[in-house]
């Protein structure tokens, strides 16, 4: 069925965060670092306070120091133990970071006044790239730690484990690079906050992946209750995990409400600001080492990660090797227990902190997938057959892979044997030999993987509340925010559907605080499973109670009776008597004595479902290009995608998710490249720049679904991330095999036109130079 809120969003009927503009509204604009690294030696606000329509000019005098806690998420403190501050204090350590924040009664005053603030920044040499960072005697990007390691995931001796590299009939070794690119939404962050004095409650309302979180972050930071606090979220404009957790300037504004007081506070960011200070996002280099037997059987592996990330990650993956490092054997056997080893470091720098982008862990599939096809090529297997050979079946499971997590219900092999069918790998190869016969350059890639779904810590819940009002309407309330999963869509269906009444008849609430049970909000792909099983199990309850009630109006047992589109009547007997769901509530509210005996008043049920610790979906990836030899343009022939995310509750919904994350993958070989230049500073900083694909670089997707249910309620699995995921080493690898007759070397991700033309010319000098003259 199609996406209920369509309608509404494509007629301009959604309502942003910036759509909102209480009585009162002031605005905020933010003074910010224009260099990468210096002290500030001078911060002069008086000319910006006196301009006239200006309310305050705050520094980080009057905003560090009510900030309590620095730290954000449920469980505790960020894993990356980074220093944490409001606005820029003694130093700057970015392009970009906020030193002050001017606020007046519009925006164009509010930016006015910030021109007139005069910052004076003594400049030092910064911290850009990996070398510099990990550099003996190298500045240190937060002068208060030892060393610019924000993070190391090191693994444990492994007995035997080198004698299986130097007992291997080959070893292999590559490294890969990923560049750093950005989630882009087509909505930036925003915030509209107000501090009551006299109730001292703060409202909020901002653009986010949920409104829980963020309640209880700002409890912590300000030292105030929880029930001080009501969180709200309308629709949001897309995040890819950018939004995941409230940034510095967020915090900000909800500081500057609560010194204010009384007045709205109002924040939009710009583009040029989402662009250069909205949490970035890849900067990897991983190395591989991977041992092999003669058939190109996977015998061990090593990896070494290394990420930039920034001067100040945010939670949620803002490192990710830890993830990546359980994910890294993917849907290959390897040789079991201790075959596979993965280190990884994490580095500051003085850039733009990295955020979660969907799929933050997925350098192990960039890379692992790139090695694959480097492998076989290596070993003259093709790609295909090297993948047939290692790959994962549904009759292995459950398998435990050499990270120790277990599959129980994926298809690495059965996806990709559909894949190659959809894109007739065979028939191409043909047309690929007779294509390089005539010079032309044509290529196909693979890539697989397996997405996980956590379900630890406060990842671990989701729960449903579900009220059926007198009228027999149903609603639904819940714990999500949703930025663009379409959960408006799919837990309508699913209450729906195992409820028994028409999806026009449920409502789903989502994103206010003081209406939803507690929940982490949309994220992580996780939302079909658990939300979805919290969803399940609330309508499983639910019917079990209207058909209780239903029996007894009907003086039938309750294991006879069904409700199909809100009617309830004895299974097997057309045309006797019924009972509507709006008749079942009237008895349940308002003729509680009639109700049968041991049942509740009303009908109203929460239920919070627990999900397993892990879920995993999978699919494979098959794409194939033409590269045009004399302007290095790469044309996407064809596009396919074979998934397996158990049983699917909207179909167009998966395709869309699939679609959306190609999409970002596409962006992310051929166009997107965030650089910053030796002295730190970002140099594609608007979409002249910065360039993203438009609907005319996107080719027709094409679909294939295998379907393992998942032993969540339902059967489903997440799949949000898997488009992204998976698309740059499938692109990479089409470029890497279209090249191959070249002779070219493809270990870097961005593949500008330019760039591949330097890889071709670089190829054709080196085989000039190998000819005997």
């Amino acid at each position: 069925m199609p996406r209920r809120e369509d309608a509404r969003l494509i007629t301009g009927r959604g309502r942003y965060v910036d759509d909102l503009n209480p009585p009162g509204t002031v605005h905020v604009a933010f003074v910010r670092s224009t260099v990468a690294r210096g002290r500030i030696v001078g911060l002069d606000v008086d000319a910006a306070r006196e301009m006239p329509g200006v309310v305050a000019v705050l520094t980080a005098a009057e905003v560090n120091s009510p900030s309590h806690q620095f730290w954000q998420t449920m469980t505790g403190p960020q894993s990356v133990g980074t220093p944490g501050r409001v606005l820029a204090d003694t130093d700057v350590r970015y392009v970009g970071e906020p030193i002050a924040l001017v606020v007046a009664e519009s925006r164009y005053l509010a930016e006015d006044a910030a021109e007139l603030v005069d910052v004076d920044i003594d400049v030092e040499d910064p911290v850009v790239g990996f070398a510099a960072a990990l550099a003996e005697g190298a500045p240190r990007v937060h002068p208060e730690l030892a060393d610019n390691i924000a993070e190391e995931v090191p693994t444990a001796d492994i007995p035997g484990f080198e004698e299986r590299f130097d007992t291997a009939p080959h070893v292999f070794t590559e490294t890969f690079d990923q560049h750093r690119y950005l989630c882009v939404p087509m909505e930036t962050r925003g915030v509209v906050a107000r501090w009551d004095p006299w109730t001292r409650r703060l409202e909020l309302t901002l653009s986010g992946q949920g409104v829980h979180e963020p309640r209880l972050f700002y409890s912590r930071m300000l030292g105030i209750p929880e029930d001080a606090i009501h969180v709200t979220m309308g629709d949001v404009g897309g995040s890819f995990g950018q939004k995941m957790f409230p940034m510095r300037e967020e915090h900000a504004v909800v500081i500057a409400s609560r010194l204010i007081g009384g007045r709205p506070l109002k924040w939009i960011e710009d583009r040029a600001e989402n662009l250069i200070g909205g949490g970035h996002a890849r900067e990897e280099r991983i190395e591989i080492m991977v041992a092999t037997d003669d058939r190109g059987v996977l015998l061990a592996g090593r990896a070494d990660h290394l990420e930039d990330v920034g001067a100040y990650p945010y939670p949620g993956n803002g490192s990710a090797a830890g993830s990546a490092a359980g994910m890294f054997p993917g849907p290959y056997r390897w040789a079991g227990p201790g075959s596979v080893k993965y280190t990884g470091r994490a580095v500051y720098t003085n850039t733009c902190g990295r955020c979660a982008y969907r799929g933050p862990w997925m350098m192990e599939t960039t890379g692992r997938e790139q090695m694959m096809d480097v492998v076989a090529r290596k070993l003259g297997i093709d790609p295909l057959e090297m993948r047939r050979r290692n790959v994962i079946s549904r009759e292995e499971l459950p398998f435990t892979s050499p990270s120790t997590l277990v599959y129980e219900t994926i298809s690495p092999a059965e996806t990709l044997e559909q894949a190659a069918e959809l894109i007739g790998y065979g028939r191409f190869r043909r047309e690929q030999e007779e294509a390089r016969a005539q010079g032309r350059l044509l290529g196909v890639g693979l890539s697989l993987y397996v997405e996980p779904q956590f379900g630890f810590g406060n990842l671990s819940t989701e729960a449903a509340t579900i009220r059926v009002e007198p009228s027999g309407k149903v609603n639904v309330s819940m714990g999500t925010g949703s930025h663009g999963q379409s959960v408006e869509t799919t837990m309508a269906q699913v209450v729906a559907d195992e409820l028994g009444v028409p999806i026009d008849d449920v409502r789903i609430v989502q994103g206010d605080s003081a209406a939803t049970p507690y929940g982490p909000g949309t994220g992580g792909s996780r939302t079909g499973a658990v939300a979805g099983g919290a969803a399940h199990a609330a309508a499983a309850l639910m019917r079990e109670r209207v058909l209780g009630i239903a029996a007894h109006m009907l003086e039938a047992s309750p294991s006879d009776v069904e409700m199909v589109d809100a009617v309830v009547g004895v299974r097997g007997v057309p045309g006797g008597p019924t009972v509507t769901l709006a008749e079942i509530a009237g008895l349940a509210y308002f003729d509680t004595d009639a109700l049968p005996p041991g049942s509740e008043p009303g009908l109203e049920v929460s239920r919070r479902y627990k999900a397993p610790l892990f879920m995993f979906s999978n699919a494979c990836h098959a794409v194939t290009i033409e590269i045009d030899r004399e302007t290095g343009k790469v044309d996407i022939l064809r596009y396919v995608v074979s998934e397996d995310c158990g049983n699917m509750i909207n179909p167009m919904v998966v395709e869309g998710q699939i679609a959306g994350g190609v999409v970002q993958g596409i962006g992310g070989v051929f166009y997107e490249h965030m650089i910053y230049d030796s002295d730190g500073n970002p140099t594609t900083t608007t979409f002249m720049d910065y360039l993203v694909p438009t609907a005319a670089e996107v080719p027709d997707l094409e679909y294939g679904h295998v379907v393992t249910p998942s032993t969540t309620p339902g059967g489903h699995k997440g799949l949000g991330e898997g488009g992204a995921i998976a698309s740059p080493a499938a692109l990479v690898n089409a470029v890497r095999d279209a090249l191959a007759p070249l002779g070219a070397t493809v270990n870097g991700q961005s593949l500008s036109p330019d760039r591949i033309l330097e890889i071709i010319e670089a190829a054709e000098s080196a085989t000039a130079d190998e000819t005997p003259s």
